[in-house]
């Protein structure tokens, strides 16, 4: 029996990469058990592995002329030759089979299967695939620290990366959200499409979906059209999702609470002290409206938000941060920055909310740089009433501004209010409130988020002075 047309495709797809991963893996089985279409893989993997091995002698070969003047030269038999013959034979398959697999390895991982189409004010930094609009990509990892950029997949898949965001490239019909937040459009040939996260896999029939992945290990997907299937979760369960619909999953990937990596204050070149929110006293967190999940000071992320919208108010969130001043003479203090690291949240998308303001707010009470981290809640943020920073405790001392699809890098905030207000302070600590001030178009907005001092890699806020 010949193996038929659409065995012989499979086959081809599979070496191009094209395949889904259920595909790849259904193709695996079907090779184990079906001797015919086992045939057909080898011969095809065999003259793959061959026309690659002999590349660079098939031109000599075809100029060697194809008689000799030598005489041939008759050799005895010697009867242990047929085993030496077979032998080198033997050999010579198990090598062959060996560069072949190789080579299907090489073929999966150095051929396209996507594009760069289009970025927008990008900046890239540890990507391993060019970063250029119009370059193929390959198998590798594309790390955007700023702007948007639109990934198109050979399958028809179209992705677009919202910065901060890690993606892995696997194949036409694969890749991997590190983190950051996309959307998805999928058109019907490239049913299957399949992104995963590190808390789920989102299996696409045909839509358009939101997917984010915060670097605190948390994911959240949501369908704007048609429906989306979703695994790979904890529970092991398989669940379905149609438009409007979302899912937020949260693995716990990061455990709350860990101990921060930067605990003591750092004396820098130029006469600068850096103290982050692990030093001494120091203390970081956010609350939010109705305190769902409720308290966050130990959370690794300092999450803010705000919105108009009256669906949406009850995800409003701020921050507080609090750092430790008791080794030194506050009122000497002659200049001073803010220093933040945004992070991916994992919750909402940056298309849906404009460039964002955000404010820092100094907390003038000395009584309220006692709040508690432990216990913060939204009716416990210190210097703030339902509305936000209440005037008779707060004081506005600075403003910076996050473009849509930015910034990856850390944030400075610089400002003489801000150094005015460090010197006031006599009782060791300065603590501040982190509020965005612009709000969204849409519930479904980006939420910003900022390492915090449990943070397991990134830096905590820090306060440099000097």
């Amino acid at each position: 029996m010949k193996p038929t047309e659409s065995q012989h495709d499979r086959i081809q797809r599979s070496f191009e990469g094209l395949l889904s991963p259920e595909e790849q893996a259904a193709l695996e089985a079907d090779v184990v058990r079906d001797p015919v279409l086992r045939e057909a893989y080898v011969e095809q993997l065999w003259l793959h592995s061959t026309l690659r091995a002999e590349r660079d002698t098939l031109t000599s070969l075809f100029e060697q002329s194809p008689a000799t003047d030598k005489p041939a030269i008759s050799t005895p038999v010697i009867d242990r030759w047929p085993v030496a013959a077979w032998s080198a034979l033997a050999a010579a398959c198990v090598l062959l089979a060996l560069s072949g697999w190789i080579y299907s390895q090489d073929l999966i991982l150095h051929r396209p299967v996507a594009m760069l189409a289009q970025a927008d004010n990008c900046k890239w930094a540890g990507s391993e695939l060019p970063t250029a609009v119009d370059s193929q990509l390959c198998v590798g990892k594309l790390a955007l620290v700023e702007g948007i950029a639109t990934i198109r997949f050979k399958s028809g898949a179209t992705v677009t990366m919202e910065a901060p965001a890690t993606l892995e490239v696997l194949t036409a019909m694969h890749c991997r959200l590190v983190e950051g937040t996309l959307t998805a459009e999928v058109p019907e040939s490239a049913h299957g499409f399949t992104i995963d996260t590190a808390d789920l896999k989102v299996v696409d029939l045909g839509t358009r979906f939101g997917l984010s992945a915060g670097s605190a290990g948390n994911s959240q997907v949501r369908v704007f059209e048609g429906e989306v299937e979703i695994g790979g979760l904890a529970s092991g369960e398989t669940k379905r999702l149609t438009e409007g619909k979302g899912l937020h999953v949260n693995s716990g990937a990061t455990t709350p609470g860990q101990e921060p990596t930067l605990g003591q204050q750092v004396q820098e070149e130029g006469g600068w002290t850096a103290i982050p929110t692990s030093f001494g006293r120091g203390k970081d967190g956010y609350a939010r409206r109705g305190d769902v999940g409720a308290p966050m000071g130990p959370h690794p992320l300092i999450i803010v938000k705000h919105t108009d919208l009256p669906l949406g108010k009850n995800n409003e969130r701020r921050g507080v941060i609090t750092f430790d001043l008791s080794q030194l003479d506050a009122a000497k203090v002659a200049e001073a920055q803010l220093v933040l690291d945004p992070e991916p949240s994992g919750f909402g998308f940056s298309s849906l909310v404009p460039d964002s303001r955000f404010a820092v707010y100094g907390i003038t009470d000395p009584a309220l740089d006692n709040w508690d981290e432990q216990e913060l809640r939204w009716d416990g943020v210190p210097g703030c009433d339902d509305e936000g920073p209440a005037t008779a405790t707060t004081r506005k001392l600075a403003e910076f501004w996050i473009p849509r699809g930015g910034s990856g890098g850390p944030l400075t905030v610089r400002a003489d209010t801000l150094v005015e207000f460090i010197r006031t302070k006599s009782n060791g600590l300065v603590s501040f409130l982190i509020v965005r001030e612009t709000g969204e178009t849409d519930t479904s907005g980006l939420a910003h988020a900022f390492a915090s001092k449990e943070h397991p890699n990134a830096r905590p806020p820090t306060l440099r002075i000097k």
